[in-house]
């Protein structure tokens, strides 16, 4: 089984945020300072597992897309295939 990395989930990360029209970095520098790009997925790291999240405010809160926590980047990359195939399937109804 191949094991999947860093890149590859970032890579399905940016489809996502393509296919939804959401930012693409989830904060930009204006005059100096950070802002939070409002609607941006992107991956959220911690005990050694990894989810998908979104950016929900400008203060930078988010939630929870991937559900379950934190698990393992093949059980994230898998979810976020199916969540892919299912925006697919809504765009062609």
């Amino acid at each position: 089984m191949e094991r999947i990395t860093q890149k590859q989930l970032e890579y399905l990360v940016g489809c996502i945020n393509e296919a939804t029209g959401s930012p693409a970095v989830p904060y930009c520098k204006e005059a100096g300072k950070l802002h939070a790009n409002i609607g941006n997925y992107h991956l959220d790291y911690a005990y050694g597992g990894v989810k998908l999240v979104r950016m929900t405010n400008q203060g930078g809160a988010i939630t929870c897309i991937s559900d379950g926590g934190f698990g393992t980047k093949r059980e994230l990359y898998n979810w976020m295939q199916a969540f892919i195939a299912g925006m697919e399937v809504q765009n062609d109804s």
